[in-house]
Parts: structure tokens; sequence; C-alpha cells
């Protein structure tokens, strides 16, 4: 098995990556940075979305496995302490992984003919610079409401947990087929209404955000970690993609325990 450790600068995170990197290569295993069978996230959930993109072109060749150098994460199962049975674990490795679905965006531009695709594991956002957004919002093609506010987030379920949850979006478990839009800081009275409530779609549906273009109108769009200059936007097309990215599953199997632990303060 072919191997690669990811981590961040921290200084515990660097000690605990140098100690790992001493124990696989003790135990057999091939390091190689850039045909990894499964990536070691060594450090947090920033870690591991960082890991994510950069092994994303061949996201359907790896597993990933986290560790966690601080708070526990929904992405990391391993603390810093274990490593040695981590080790272990995967000398026993039989190749057995669990799957989630991967965010597909599509931007068309109103100032050019160039269209940008992205894969987010967790979420992406979009906002009107300086003022209030007005935008139309499709579900499968028909239109779904106008929406006027700071801003919308559509996220997968495992990025449910992440800002998703922070703008009121509902919490879903990460092996479902979903797609969530939160609506972020809504303006709702007699003359303007929106649903008001998260919306959470089915996996074959694709939801289409249309901006209404003014003058001088910028928008600003991120993707996970990644922000974008403000530039004029006609649309932007939201649909499950057909890559999924894969956990090595020797312990990524207690979602609602980490939830519990993570933001109602039970015992782990």
């Amino acid at each position: 098995m072919k191997v690669t450790i990811f981590a961040n600068s921290n200084p515990k995170t660097k000690k605990v990556a140098a100690d790992l990197h001493q124990e696989l290569v003790a135990a057999g295993f091939d390091i190689d940075d850039v045909h990894p069978d499964v990536v070691l996230s060594v450090g947090g959930d920033g870690t591991l979305l960082s890991a994510f993109h950069h092994y994303s072109h061949m996201v359907d060749q790896v597993r990933f496995v986290g560790v966690h150098t601080g708070h526990l994460g929904f992405y990391t199962d391993w603390r810093d302490y274990e490593i040695g049975q981590l080790v272990e674990g995967l000398k026993q490795d039989n190749g057995q992984s669990v799957t989630y679905p991967l965010l597909s965006v599509k931007i068309t531009y109103a100032d050019t003919d160039v269209t940008d695709t992205y894969l987010a594991l967790n979420e992406s956002t979009l906002k009107k610079l300086g003022s209030t957004m007005v935008a139309d919002v499709y579900i499968q093609d028909e239109l779904f409401e106008r929406f006027r506010g700071d801003g919308l987030c559509i996220s997968t379920p495992t990025g449910s947990t992440a800002y998703n949850k922070s703008v009121g979006g509902a919490v879903i478990h990460p092996r479902l087929d979903a797609l969530q839009m939160a609506e972020i800081a809504s303006i709702n009275n007699r003359v303007f209404r929106t649903l008001g409530s998260p919306v959470i779609v089915a996996p074959y549906e694709t939801i289409t955000i249309k901006p209404q273009q003014q003058s001088q109108s910028h928008f600003i769009f991120t993707a996970d970690q990644t922000d974008t200059q403000p530039r004029p936007i006609e649309k932007i097309c939201y649909s499950i993609a057909n890559r999924r990215i894969a956990f090595a599953q020797h312990r990524h199997n207690r979602f609602w325990k980490r939830v519990g632990t993570s933001f109602i303060g039970l015992d782990e």
C-alpha cells in the first residue's frame, strides 16, 4: 500500500506527522506523495479539506484517513496519540471504505463565454458585494423563488455541520445523497417573501441560481476554502457530482456521536 501524509504547519501537528511517518516506514509502507492509495491527513477538518482539494484530480483512486491534533472534527477519526493503532489498522486494511457525495458547481459569467467548474466537499456560497443580493432560484429548471438577502449556501451532507449549520441549515447524515440550500439573512416582509427555511433536494435534482444583474453588479463566490474575485455572474448550477470521496472505514461510522460531542457537549 502506498500512503502519504498531508499535515498543516502547526508545531504539534508537525511532530505527530513525523512520528507517524517513522512508524509507517518501520511497518514497511511505501511513502508516495504523488500516487498514494491512502492520504493520511494530520491536523483538523480544515487540513482534510486542503488534502481533498490537493488530490481532487484523483479522488476516485484514493481513500482518506483523518488524524486530529486538536478538537474532534467531523473528518478526523483518530487522535494524535493513537497513531500506533492507526498503523496496525492500515496493516490489516483490505480496501474497505465509506463514500460520501461531493458538490459539482458550474459557473457561467456575464462578461465572458468561459465557464468555471468546481468540486466541493463541504459547501459553496454566493453573496453580493456591498448590497442585498437578488437572485432567482430554480430547482430542476423550474423557478422556485426570488431570493433577497445576504446570500445563499449550497452544501453537501458532510458539509451540513459546517457553515450551513451556522446559517440555520439542517444537519444531514453524510450517507444520504442530497443537496441542501440554506438562506443567509433573507428579507421577508409584506413585499418580499422567500420560503425562509432550508431546502433539501433529491439526488437527481439540480439547483440553479441566477443573480439579477444590475449596474456594476459583482458577486462573491466560494467553494470550500476557495474564494474568487468579485465578478458579474449569469448563473451557477449545482448538482451532486459523479465522483465521491472515500474514507478508509476503520472508524468512520460514528456520525451522530460526533454531532453530540461537537455541538451538545456529550462525552466521547
